[in-house]
């Protein structure tokens, strides 16, 4: 299709805004942490992205009606774990609401209390910086204090409200 004037509309309407922005491709991450319990608590997030090397920082958008993201917010390490090709079953159970989210997710906690997805193609132990409220969302900082990565192992990405995988060109 070629675009012309006539294709933009004004409609704002957030379900023609969610078609619209799912034309881009976005990788999926968790975000988990231990609770004060001591049980695993995490999330997917489609809205990782890398900001800054020097300092290291990532940001992830929250949605200000997470149930979840009030409770990881007050963990001292979050691990970020960028899911692999494969792990549509793990990104779909981390989205679900209602359910034990890491019954069948493998994972494992390290000595901060950071919770990493086995199998992922990433991973980083990260610490709140900062939060920006930004509409419907809350925009979160996250400083990198450790990180491990698989460049072998092909992302999982997600378009069109679906996941897929990334094909060589």
């Amino acid at each position: 299709m070629q675009i012309t004037t006539a294709h933009l509309s004004s409609r704002t309407e957030p379900l023609e805004l969610r078609r619209v922005y799912g034309c881009f491709p976005t990788g999926v991450a968790a975000v988990c942490a231990l609770g004060e319990d001591g049980t695993a608590n995490g999330m997917a997030v489609s809205s990782f992205t890398t900001v800054s090397l020097d300092p290291p920082l990532v940001s992830v958008s929250m949605q200000s009606t997470s149930t979840t993201w009030p409770v990881l917010r007050q963990a001292p390490t979050l691990g970020v774990s960028v899911l692999a090709h494969g792990q549509k079953a793990a990104a779909a159970a981390l989205a679900a609401r209602g359910i034990d989210r890491f019954a069948n997710v493998p994972h494992l906690t390290t000595p901060s209390g950071a919770v990493l997805i086995d199998g992922a193609t990433a991973w980083m132990e990260c610490a709140v910086e900062a939060e920006h409220v930004a509409g419907d969302h809350t925009i979160v900082l996250l400083r990198v204090h450790t990180s491990a990565g698989d460049p072998a192992r092909a992302p999982l990405v997600f378009h069109g409200s679906r996941f897929h995988g990334l094909q060589e060109l």
